[in-house]
């Protein structure tokens, strides 16, 4: 009855890319949990707070009939003054919020251009959505301005969006924002920034990396709860009349039941940590400064600059090899290997967290030493 599924799943076997659960095990370099907020002290007293104000734990139903609360709305006006956006809508998840943006907005006749890096979540709502969609170089700002302008000659008279986000989740590098700003003004064009990995960890009380353009009227943000906010959850920030149509429009909204009241309160208390606390962003910056010494000096490998620190080793097998050894010696890395990158590109993805030390680190990376150079 399953032999074509069985087929699939020798296939990925063959190639080294077959995945499988893990239980959570040794040091965590794998999670999003960037500021240590997931379990922490302060979080759960928010959460039993919450609770004995009597906030309920489930929604019950979509927010458009009775599964808004009053939580969900009280988070969102929060989450609209913090970013400096005219609005917010809250969704159950990242992957949501995305899907939502781009199998909504962009309409029959408009052109998404976006970076071939983007995440999953943008690929699936543009295979839902409407309008013409092409694949531009990583970070390659002049590319996507000429594909605009060649449009724009031809003809095409619909709007354009640009897709990027701020840090890349497998790779820790930054976009150029300001310039892709540049371009999306040139052409009347309207600039879809996720911020996933930069939300509560960088800019301005951890604002994100487009802090200084949140509020414009051709930009719109995703900010996501489950990464460093240490919740779940994601936000569409933007123009109000954007809030509007996913309302009515975005099926990801409509048919999905509510976030948790619960969750949406706790994840206010992440905003105000994240806007009052800054110590814990600070740890983390000093460890990434430590890991990119650290990795230059013991493995010679340049890192990104960021808390996301791809070691990319090539073959997928050899990524498995090197993760699993390093499990071995007490460290949670994991390998990542495509789709989810590029063929060719398997790598380790360490996440660095506010909860580890310099200590912890620098151990990682002598494990990480030893087994490249036994790995050759």
């Amino acid at each position: 009855m399953y032999q074509s599924l069985e087929a699939d799943l020798r296939s990925l076997d063959d190639a080294g890319r077959r995945r499988s659960l893990q239980p959570r095990a040794g040091v965590d370099f794998t999670s999003n949990d960037y500021l240590g907020l997931a379990e922490s002290d302060e979080l759960r007293q928010a959460a039993a707070d919450a609770i004995a104000r009597g906030v309920p734990i489930g929604a019950g139903g979509s927010r458009l009939l009775r599964g808004n609360h009053d939580e969900h709305e009280a988070l969102e006006a929060e989450a609209a003054d913090y970013f400096g956006a005219e609005s917010a809508l809250y969704l159950g998840g990242g992957f949501g919020a995305n899907h939502a943006i781009f199998a909504t907005l962009p309409q029959r006749g408009d052109l998404v251009l976006y970076d071939e890096l983007i995440h999953a979540s943008v690929h699936e709502g543009m295979r839902r959505g409407r309008a013409a969609c092409e694949s531009v170089p990583h970070n390659d700002v002049d590319a996507f301005d000429a594909r605009l302008r060649q449009w724009r000659a031809g003809g095409a008279r619909g709007r354009a969006w640009i897709s990027i986000e701020s840090v890349y989740s497998m790779d820790g590098d930054s976009a150029p924002i300001a310039d892709f700003l540049a371009v999306a003004d040139r052409h009347d064009a309207i600039l879809v920034i996720d911020e996933a990995h930069a939300t509560g960890v960088v800019g301005p009380e951890g604002r994100g990396l487009a802090a200084a353009f949140e509020g414009r009227p051709n930009v719109i943000t995703l900010h996501t709860c489950g990464k460093a906010l240490g919740t779940m959850g994601g936000f569409v920030l933007g123009p109000r009349i954007v809030r509007d149509f996913l309302v009515n429009r975005a099926r990801p909204f409509i048919f999905a039941t509510a976030p948790s009241p619960l969750i949406a309160a706790v994840t206010r208390a992440a905003l105000t940590i994240s806007r009052t606390r800054p110590e814990r962003r600070q740890r983390l910056a000093a460890l990434v400064a430590f890991a990119d010494r650290e990795l230059k000096q013991r493995c010679g490998i340049t890192s990104s600059g960021s808390h996301i620190l791809p070691i990319i080793v090539g073959a997928n097998r050899t990524a498995v090899a090197l993760a699993a050894s390093l499990q071995r010696r007490g460290f949670d890395v994991r390998a990542i290997r495509p789709p989810t990158v590029p063929e060719g590109t398997a790598r380790l993805r360490i996440a660095l967290s506010a909860n580890l030390s310099e200590q912890v680190v620098g151990a990682l990376i002598d494990g990480l030493a030893e087994d490249m150079r036994a790995a050759g």
